[in-house]
């Protein structure tokens, strides 16, 4: 039995019941195998062993009272998978969803990812079970200083910095922070995603969606081609669609689509970008509501089809993982689709993906495609520790070149192992590589 083949039986014998933290780490795994099977020293050094368990998993209680008095209890959740190459760095999710599996496969994820950034973090995640939906602000409060309470003795500028994540938006770090800085008496710059009068960075907000649009820009340049004239379907409505489609439009693309937990719109004219985030954003509205305001846009319930049935030129997933299953890929490829862009963390079924791969789709995994709200908040983690704030512009400018950085470092490790254009496989090694050698360097950690 091959090292990859002992070490994927092996953690699925420790994880049967983490279906999506064996779906991240086997992807990773089986796309190492021209890497690790080539040398022995990874082996030698129980690497990949070391690198699908976690360096620390943390999991407590979170009471919070609620407006009527009555007191209520979630889950709490850090993984802090690694801190080879810096300390770890990941987001808070706060959904029903959150569970133990999750956040390890979105914390495994986040070390690659990093490590593809250029830039000195490492891997983690975490989350809660809490879900901020229809609770009033005081609830919201509450339950993040009853989180903080317990997560602040395991972070820190130089240990563990946090962000956002789904559910936790301006409003969630804010009380997050101030927890923080009443119970440490320090202001330090400990989350990221912070408001821009108290540390926060400028183009933190729109990064992951510019930088989705940034690595497929470049993958388009490189083949003399643009997003000039091309259809592009996204999914998701938040702040990842909102300002890749906001990007996409710009460059000179026509976004027909986007979804919500309801359904989804098309549009066939062009998303009116106003007016979604006017109805999303503003109004903490549906989809549904923002269709009855122009005549050629259609909405359709879930179970009424699905967003992958429009025929495109390219699709970006930017909503939750798994959305765009096996069936979804069949039907962008009948019509005609030439590229995929991860802007949520694994929004691909494996299936999926590998079907993309295999019909000559050019397929940008999120560890890299979206990669860019990470980039960003390691400048807003810079930008603390010099007491600084930068512009717009200069934020935007590296996030660009290092979105591009990203691309030309996928691209080169697919080339170099033998799969050009498999950029799944370029991917993980790229990201791989870098954490490995810091791990062999530092010994026995």
């Amino acid at each position: 039995m091959s090292y990859v083949d002992r070490i994927i039986t092996d953690i699925n014998k420790k994880n049967a019941d983490q279906p999506e933290f064996l779906q991240a780490a086997t992807e990773v795994l089986e796309s190492l195998r021209p890497v690790v099977d080539s040398d022995g020293k990874y082996e030698n050094a129980a690497l990949l062993e070391r690198l699908v368990e976690p360096e620390r998993i943390i999991q407590f209680r979170v009471p919070w009272i609620d407006d009527k008095g009555n007191v209520q209890v979630n889950r709490g959740f850090r993984v802090e998978f690694s801190s080879a190459i810096g300390p770890y760095k990941g987001g808070l999710r706060f959904h029903p969803s959150v569970n133990l599996s999750i956040i390890k496969f979105l914390g495994f994820e986040q070390i690659f990812k990093n490590s593809l950034t250029g830039l000195p973090i490492g891997g983690g995640k975490g989350g809660s079970d809490f879900d901020p939906k229809g609770k009033s602000d005081n609830e919201v409060m509450r339950f993040c200083q009853s989180f903080m309470t317990e997560l602040y003795r395991h972070i820190g500028p130089d240990t563990d910095v946090p962000a956002g994540d789904i559910g936790v938006g301006g409003r969630e770090i804010g009380y997050l922070f101030g927890q923080y800085k009443r119970i440490t008496n320090a202001f330090q710059g400990v989350l990221t995603g912070k408001g821009l009068d108290w540390g926060g960075s400028l183009a933190r907000t729109e990064a992951t969606g510019y930088g989705l649009v940034y690595l497929v820009e470049e993958y388009l340049k490189t083949v003399g081609d643009s997003f000039a004239g091309k259809t592009v379907a996204i999914s998701g409505s938040g702040n990842v669609a909102i300002f890749a489609a906001q990007k996409v439009q710009s460059l000179g693309g026509n976004v027909v689509s986007m979804t919500d937990s309801n359904g989804y719109v098309h549009h066939p004219s062009g998303i009116n970008l106003d007016k979604i985030k006017e109805v999303k954003l503003v109004q903490r509205g549906r989809l549904s509501d923002y269709a009855k305001h122009f005549s050629d846009a259609t909405h359709k319930e879930v179970g009424d089809g699905v967003v992958w049935d429009i025929p495109v030129d390219i699709a970006l997933p930017c909503a939750t993982q798994n959305e765009l299953d096996l069936a979804g890929a069949k039907a962008l490829i009948a019509n005609g689709v030439k590229i995929v862009g991860e802007g949520a963390n694994m929004p691909t079924t494996q299936d999926a993906a590998d079907l993309f791969i295999e019909s000559g789709v050019k397929f940008f995994p999120g560890k890299a495609a979206n990669a860019g709200g990470v980039a960003t908040s390691a400048l807003e983690m810079s930008q603390n520790s010099e007491r600084l704030s930068w512009s717009f512009d200069e934020v935007d400018k590296m996030l660009n070149r290092i979105m591009v950085n990203i691309y030309h470092s996928i691209d080169d490790a697919a080339k170099l192992y033998g799969q050009e254009g498999n950029y799944i496989l370029g991917a993980n090694i790229a990201g791989f590589r870098k954490v490995a050698q810091a791990m062999l360097d530092q010994g026995l950690v």
